[in-house]
């Protein structure tokens, strides 16, 4: 019993517990990110851009969330959804708010949207 317990401690020794938890604290992360443009597929000038941000491991597997957001038409700032990057700005004519409105919402019915941020440069929508 004694040779038992004493090779049980020798595996739960503080010192293999710090041997392990260097091993985990030692891989490395590798930051991504990756510009996207919607645009609309009758219009092209009418567009906006998304950004994705995120961590990968050195097997190329996503560690965490995507961060996922809009930039505002005019001023550039972060925008959380793609209806936001509107705010402030509205365009002269009916035509050309109808064309933003569109682009609005068929980006917001795609779905997995991080997929398309993390992965493309530019989608038609």
């Amino acid at each position: 019993m004694k040779n038992i317990g004493a090779s049980v401690s020798a595996v739960l020794t503080p010192e293999k517990k710090e041997e392990e938890v260097e091993e985990v604290e030692e891989e490395e992360y590798t930051q991504m990110e990756n510009e996207v443009v919607f645009y609309l597929r009758e219009n092209p000038n009418c567009q906006v851009q998304a950004i994705g941000k995120w961590y990968e491991n050195t097997a190329g597997e996503v560690i965490g969330d995507v961060d996922t957001y809009f930039l505002h038409i005019m001023t550039g700032s972060r925008c959380e959804s793609v209806r936001d990057c509107f705010d402030g700005w509205s365009e002269q004519d009916t035509e050309s708010a109808e064309q933003w409105e569109t682009l609005c919402e068929r980006i917001e019915n795609l779905g997995s949207i991080e997929e398309y941020i993390s992965n493309e440069k530019r989608v038609a929508v």
